[in-house]
């Protein structure tokens, strides 16, 4: 669904020249976990925002269902990343004045998709995720738990090839972000969705298909017993 190949990324600040992606490439499949890791300032963010094409690099590849998406114009990226991409973030950044069901049906309107087959689609994916009792309820009406889980409705509404999703679950206490966590896998592999999902979180990391960790630009498969093991 997704490959990276050679992604190279630069950033100049001031004299200095900061080399964070040095050549990084990875695939990714339909219904997979993958759990990204590195420190702070490793450039997480930086590769998913590119593999979301929400940025370029200075060279290298992003290739969803074998298109390469560097190659294309801005509107036939803005059009893939609508289409292709479903994005989760650490904040859930839903709209504050619509409901659970209308943050959900938005992007399909703006997609294209009719209103009744829209709403219809969102509230499978709401009902799936536990909210089918919290259609109605705006964002500060709801936990944080089921604000996340709203904003991973609405990521995969338009039946995305690529989910990216960076820290999320980094706002909720464990409990929460257990089940947050457990609905995301659940979502992923009923949607044949391929999943990035960056994390600090090794005990998430460890439960996912595969691990990736992002070391001096590169990114270097990991063994997921190992993960397990420096968790304890």
């Amino acid at each position: 669904m997704l490959r990276l190949e050679r992604l190279e990324r630069a950033y100049v600040q001031g004299p200095r020249r900061i080399e964070v992606l040095k050549g990084a490439s990875a695939s990714f499949f339909p219904g997979e976990t993958v759990a990204l890791l590195g420190p702070s300032g490793a450039g997480k963010s930086t590769l998913l925002h590119i593999a979301g094409l929400l940025e370029r690099p200075d060279s290298g590849a992003v290739l969803i269902d074998g298109i390469d998406c560097i190659k294309l114009s801005d509107k036939e990226q803005t059009r893939m990343r609508r289409m292709e991409v479903g994005f989760v973030y650490q904040f859930h950044h839903l709209l504050p004045e619509f409901s659970a069901l209308e943050n959900a049906i938005l992007p399909q309107l703006i997609a294209g998709r009719g209103s009744a087959e829209a709403k219809t689609r969102a509230k499978e994916l709401l009902g799936s995720l536990g909210l089918s009792e919290r259609w109605d309820h705006r964002p500060a009406q709801l936990s944080g738990g089921e604000q996340q889980r709203v904003a991973i409705a609405r990521a995969v509404a338009n039946g995305p090839k690529v989910l990216l999703a960076d820290e999320p679950t980094g706002n909720l206490d464990p409990p929460t972000a257990e089940r947050v966590f457990e609905e995301l896998l659940k979502l992923v592999r009923q949607e044949g969705v391929a999943a990035v999902v960056a994390t600090h979180n090794l005990d998430l990391a460890a439960r996912m298909d595969r691990v990736l960790r992002l070391s001096d630009g590169l990114l270097v498969e990991e063994e997921v017993a190992v993960v397990k093991v420096a968790r304890r």
